[in-house]
């Protein structure tokens, strides 16, 4: 079988502003052949970035209508892109790799997939970490944020839940991952959201199972008792998931732990926990039990916490139990803004990367 169509669906992936560089033994085609049939990587080429219609991408593309309904349909239960259903029309388009046909392909991984993807990683990482903006905030732990320190919108995870109108949670295919390569999680594993705006979104939806907004809110709360960092794509609106997670399976965190990327390369934060050494009693919990990132140390008489390491998760200051960490703003001229929206960010990650993606737009 000819790759020609792999590395042309390759360069498309690589030119949309997240990124899907090339590695020097073809990881990434063995990847992309995994999860494309020819003529599915064929048709993924022609869609955009932007939801459309089977009529006008047919008009749009030369492709004959017939059919492209049921082919579009199938590929969005294959999490091969992104697809709506309105009942009188679907609408459909193009995914990057992450956040997008990587982690839809929890149903259909297997251990040769799995293995390929964790060897793609320093490869993707390299590239996906030097530029930015960050793909992912992070929204701290909100009764951890002292009253008289700001928390915008964008970073509360409340006004997230409050503005979604359907909710579905699924297993953290970072979890599922390291569980295949024989490396589980003892934490919870049924943790990644996803938010839409509309009711009955996820009802039959083909990831994940549908559930309550009561639901979700009871699962961040859960999720912090776990010791999780609660993570959404770094823009001020429009968020439609929420990641919780931990520094020995995400594949975000884990990028600052085992590839020594700095931790402001790879999230986008406005807050640091500091800790008050003469309240200090050196339990070592939140070293050992609740931070995610390994930013926090041992001193002499108490602990501290490495400032840029720090994600400002929140997670180490309500376990404390000589309550001696607070949460604290940083400094405004430290805090990077995030783009407006999706269109935005990824209007700012092309321009960092030197991509031209107009044609995908």
């Amino acid at each position: 079988m000819s790759d020609d169509v792999y590395k042309k669906l390759a360069k498309v992936l690589d030119t949309l502003p997240n990124g899907f560089p090339a590695a020097e033994d073809g990881l990434e085609i063995k990847i992309l052949k995994k999860i494309f049939e020819p003529d599915e990587a064929d048709l993924f080429c022609d869609l955009r970035l932007k939801f459309e219609s089977p009529e006008q991408i047919a008009e749009r593309t030369g492709r004959p209508v017939e059919g492209l309904d049921e082919k579009l349909t199938a590929m969005w239960k294959h999490g091969q892109v992104m697809g709506i259903d309105f009942g009188e029309v679907r609408v459909f388009k193009m995914l990057p790799w992450v956040f997008g046909i990587f982690e839809f392909q929890i149903d259909r991984m297997d251990r040769e997939f799995v293995e390929l993807c964790h060897a793609y990683e320093p490869h993707f990482g390299k590239q996906f970490f030097q530029t930015g903006p960050p793909l992912m905030h992070v929204a701290p732990v909100e009764k951890d944020i002292h009253a008289d320190h700001i928390s915008l919108h964008y970073q509360q995870i409340s006004s997230i839940i409050e503005k979604g109108q359907s909710f579905a949670v699924s297993e953290c295919i970072c979890k599922k991952e390291m569980d295949m390569l024989d490396n589980p999680c003892k934490k919870l594993t049924e943790v990644c959201m996803a938010i839409a705006p509309a009711p009955g979104v996820f009802d039959g939806y083909h990831w994940g199972r549908p559930i309550t907004k009561d639901e979700a809110k009871d699962l961040l709360v859960k999720t912090e008792e776990s010791g999780l960092v609660h993570l959404s794509w770094n823009m001020q609106d429009g968020h439609f998931f929420i990641c919780n997670c931990c520094g020995c399976c995400c594949g975000v965190l884990r990028s600052i732990n085992d590839m020594g990327i700095p931790a402001g390369k790879v999230v986008n934060s406005h807050f640091v926990a500091v800790i008050d050494p003469d309240e200090c009693v050196a339990c070592g919990v939140c070293a050992d039990e609740r931070c995610q990132v390994r930013a926090i140390e041992e001193g002499d008489d108490a602990y501290r916490v490495k400032p840029e390491a720090c994600i400002g998760c929140g997670l180490c200051v309500s376990t404390c139990p000589s309550e001696a960490i607070s949460l604290i703003r940083k400094p405004e001229e430290e805090c990077e803004i995030p783009p407006a929206n999706e269109d935005a960010w990824f209007e700012a990650r092309a321009k960092a990367r030197g991509v031209d993606f107009s044609a995908y737009k």
